[in-house]
């Protein structure tokens, strides 16, 4: 288990520690909604959560078969929507491989980024496509 205290600072902005290792993030509301825009906005965490976990995923899958993952980008592209409540909308994701592969890795490596734990943990309405791009 792992516990995060959070204090809400003034002026629509939190701080957030996580009490193992005792880091901190700072989040302010997003320009859209009253906020300064000055830190990632907590749909920005879910978004970079998302992003984050399908590739460590990826990674500790490619650790197994020796393929290394070095070099990957992954891109999240937040979208709200505001009907019939404010809520992230869509994520689409784009997931950039350097290394060339063969097709069953290829597959086994996307299948393991759909399994992360962020991705199966979101609400079916939220959108979620994922380009993957492999080679240079």
């Amino acid at each position: 288990m792992v516990t995060i205290h959070i204090a809400y600072k003034g002026e629509l902005r939190c701080s957030a520690s996580h009490q193992p290792s005792g880091a901190e993030v700072v989040t302010d509301a997003p320009l859209d909604n009253q906020g300064r825009g000055a830190s990632f906005s907590p749909t920005d965490l879910v978004a970079t959560a998302l992003g984050s976990c399908m590739a460590t995923i990826m990674a500790i899958t490619a650790e197994r078969h020796d393929f290394d993952l070095a070099g990957t980008t992954v891109v999240v592209e937040k979208h709200m929507v505001t009907s019939p409540e404010r809520r992230i909308g869509k994520l689409e994701t784009v997931i950039t491989v350097p290394g060339e592969t063969n097709p069953q890795l290829r597959t086994t490596l996307e299948r393991a980024a759909y399994a992360c734990p962020v991705h199966k943990s979101l609400h079916p309405d939220v959108a979620i496509p994922v380009t993957f791009r492999w080679g240079s």
